[in-house]
């Protein structure tokens, strides 16, 4: 039963959020790209961050998946709960991913031929994709706080398949370089 002394509903701008949090997650990426990993770090073991950040982009394609049906099925709520699930194991892999690459040193991919093109492809897609699905995202799950729905639904036809990429294409990399490490 609603209030009628309850507050009507306000939007919020969430923009400068948005663009905030999109400059510094792809900038700090994009300069560890470049770092070459903290040189006599013995504090834990690294190796088994690349196989959590695997495990991680795993159960967030298992619950992108869930949102697409749920969705699909007009569950609005099941949804949410999983795209909630889905930004909770992203922000896990963001924290694991930044780790290992701040302090272990880059892995090469040893593979030749055929192998070599479609591992060096994968990558470059995820890559591109993983930096536009940030702001993408955002703005998805924004609109729909703001009770845009016609823009969310608009937004998330990009949104839901890129995002899935992005996280298979994560695993699938894992899988390919992963007897490089």
């Amino acid at each position: 039963m609603k209030n009628s002394m309850s507050k009507p509903f306000e939007k919020r701008n969430y923009k400068p959020f948005i663009i905030a949090l999109s400059i510094i997650l792809i900038g700090a990426i994009g300069a560890l790209s470049g770092m070459r990993g903290e040189k006599n770090f013995e504090a834990a073991d690294l190796a088994i961050l690349p196989l959590t950040n695997a495990i991680l982009n795993s159960f967030t394609f298992v619950f992108l998946l869930c949102a697409l049906v749920a969705i699909l099925k007009r569950n609005v709520k099941v949804h949410q709960r999983f795209i909630y699930a889905a930004f909770t194991t992203t922000f896990l892999f963001l924290i694991t991913y930044v780790s290992y690459h701040y302090l272990a040193p880059s892995t090469s991919f040893g593979g030749e031929g055929f192998m070599a093109g479609f591992y060096y492809f994968i990558l470059i897609t995820h890559i591109v994709l993983a930096a536009a699905i940030v702001p993408l995202a955002l703005t998805s799950v924004t609109r729909a706080w703001n009770r845009e729905n016609a823009r969310h639904k608009k937004i998330a036809r990009w949104t839901m398949p890129i995002w899935l990429y992005v996280s298979f294409t994560g695993v699938l990399v894992y899988i390919l370089i992963s007897p490089y490490y």
